[in-house]
């Protein structure tokens, strides 16, 4: 009877076994090549695919807290490209909470989350946000002022004139051309985006749409977060970034928000 594959291995004398069995010692040049490999694919991780930033605002509180420092995935939501098909990509949707330069200060990194893709039609009604005539139940939202401003509360049938914020210059003159009846139309291209913090979030009802071509990528989590002041994104000297360092150095037990370590944003 000829014997199974499994007979043949038992049957081998245990001299052969080891023998074939034991590995091969690894050069110092096959090691340094190993290494050298890692340290690309993870450069190219972190380059393209990861990218790290600070919340330097309460904008987003609950859900982004300032001082919470995020991984960035710039691939899901990119434009598609064909040269790597084993890539996933998705269209950006209701919901989605978006990284991306800001339209209206150069090189300003801006998060929100998105409230209207291209042909949606939006208004807010006493705080409320109607997407294409239905009020939206947003369970992620706080509302951290008790009072009323108009032009934040009902955009976009408020003029510009009663904002209790700043408004981008030519933004009422384009809300003027978007609307339809008292909606405000989302334009090919263009997203509208709004802060989870609705009281306090400067977003696209004072400075208008995202330009798909600025938007960067989506926090996927938190992988640090530190008690951070909420005006330190605005020391910009030398001598106050370096008395934050030392702050964050002695007190980086004490201080750091170990319960939102790996923290999903949603």
């Amino acid at each position: 009877m000829t014997p199974s594959s499994t007979d043949v291995l038992t049957n081998r004398k245990p001299q052969e076994v080891s023998q074939k069995e034991e590995k091969k010692k690894e050069t110092p040049m096959e090691f340094i090549s190993s290494m050298a490999a890692v340290l690309v694919v993870g450069l190219f991780i972190i380059t393209f695919n990861i990218q790290a930033f600070e919340i330097p605002s309460s904008s987003m509180e609950n859900t982004l807290l300032i001082g919470d420092h995020v991984f960035v995935d710039r691939i899901t939501i990119a434009p598609s490209t064909h040269w790597a098909p084993f890539v996933h990509y998705r269209p950006i949707r209701h919901g989605d909470i978006i990284v991306f330069l800001s339209p209206q200060t150069p090189g300003l990194y801006v998060v929100k989350r998105v409230m209207g893709i291209p042909g949606d039609h939006l208004h807010l009604r006493g705080g409320v946000v109607y997407r294409n005539g239905e009020a939206l139940k947003e369970p992620y939202v706080i509302h951290s002022k008790d009072d009323y401003v108009p032009y934040r509360d009902n955009f976009p049938s408020v003029p510009a004139s009663e904002a209790n914020a700043d408004v981008s210059a030519g933004w009422p003159a384009m809300v003027g051309i978007m609307k339809e009846g008292d909606d405000l139309v989302v334009p090919p291209g263009s997203y509208f985006g709004m802060g989870d913090n609705r009281d306090v979030s400067y977003d696209s009802r004072y400075w208008g749409f995202i330009p798909r071509e600025n938007i960067i990528g989506r926090p996927l989590f938190v992988y640090w977060s530190f008690n951070t002041p909420e005006d330190q994104w605005k020391q910009t000297e030398i001598s106050e970034r370096a008395k934050f360092i030392g702050h964050v150095i002695i007190h980086f037990f004490d201080q750091t928000r170990w319960g939102r370590m790996f923290h999903l944003v949603r």
